[in-house]
């Protein structure tokens, strides 16, 4: 006992010392809080006073607070969940109220009544057509997807049925992606006479490289499951639901799925994920800053002192 209440104080004293966070891990937490743009380059409460202007359908929030996982649901299935103006506002609000959820730990992102997402709804994009309202719709849609993507949360998506253009988009602001049986990532903006404008095309470059890449794109390329698999797009596939063998909903098995990754206090897996963003993000030097920086937030913490205090690295 005499050597844990030892080690305790130790530890808090170096918590006090490492606590002080850097000027670096400083500049490092704002620009993860910043969009990728600002009012300088466009009036965002405007554009987003234009898009509240077509209205329909939502996107809905619910938080498992006894388990820190949130579902957030894309619901608009009489146009494939496509999203309308209003919904674009909508999750710019629901990623904030995310980014404030201090006992969170994972997000699984899904579309309603068994399909993922169709991109944009059509009204809204004829309403857009003039270029700089087109431009001012996609830096909106890349500084939400870029706030998604940073979250503090292990972020599942959840693709069922069919996630077209901008929905293929929406898969990659995720950290995870999981596929049911007979479902389609696909890129088709090409058919459009468009190429990604949410910031997918620069995340699908990171995740499956750029020859990949090119291939899905020009080729407007259906990623079923097992191809999602193989190129390294999709990080599973989950079974077909049989209630009779004890399979359950999609649902609950991405729940289960992404359970192995979320197990244990909030800060220590949202420290974890502040690590692996700062890797992905910054050059090495500030990411070896910012991974000292964060192991300084919970070295000597609760969860770091009761597993001293119950476990032994060496057994």
């Amino acid at each position: 006992m005499m050597l844990i209440h030892a080690v305790r104080l130790h530890l808090l004293r170096e918590s006090h010392v490492c606590g002080r966070w850097s000027r670096s891990s400083r500049m490092w937490q704002r620009q993860m809080n910043d969009s990728v743009y600002t009012k300088v380059d466009f009036d965002q409460e405007e554009t987003k006073a234009k898009l509240l202007g077509f209205p329909g359908g939502s996107v809905d929030l619910l938080k498992q607070e006894c388990g820190g996982i949130a579902i957030l649901t894309i619901n608009n299935p009489s146009h494939m969940n496509a999203f309308t103006g209003a919904m674009m506002v909508q999750l710019e609000e629901k990623v904030s109220q995310l980014e404030q959820w201090a006992d969170g730990k994972g997000l699984i992102l899904q579309g309603a009544a068994g399909t993922f997402c169709s991109g944009s709804d059509l009204n809204a994009v004829k309403a857009f057509s003039k270029r700089q309202d087109g431009m001012e719709m996609c830096m909106f849609m890349q500084n939400v997807l870029t706030r998604l993507l940073r979250l503090p949360l292990i972020s599942l998506a959840l693709v069922e049925g069919r996630a077209l253009g901008g929905g293929a988009e929406l898969t990659t602001a995720c950290d995870f992606r999981l596929m049911a049986p007979g479902s389609v990532i696909q890129f088709v903006h090409k058919r459009m006479g468009l190429v990604p404008g949410w910031g997918g095309g620069a995340r699908l470059v990171r995740l499956v490289g750029s020859q990949t890449s090119l291939k899905l794109l020009c080729g407007a390329t259906k990623v079923e499951p097992q191809f999602g698999v193989q190129i390294g797009l999709a990080d599973g596939v989950l079974e077909e639901t049989r209630v009779e063998e004890g399979v359950g909903t999609v649902q609950q098995q991405a729940e289960k799925w992404l359970s192995r990754y979320t197990t244990g206090p909030p800060a220590v897996v949202q420290a974890i994920k502040k690590v692996a963003l700062s890797g992905r993000e910054l050059p090495l030097v500030d990411a070896l800053r910012t991974e000292k920086d964060v192991l300084a937030s919970v070295w000597g913490g609760p969860a770091n002192l009761q597993a001293l205090a119950t476990k032994s690295k060496h057994k």
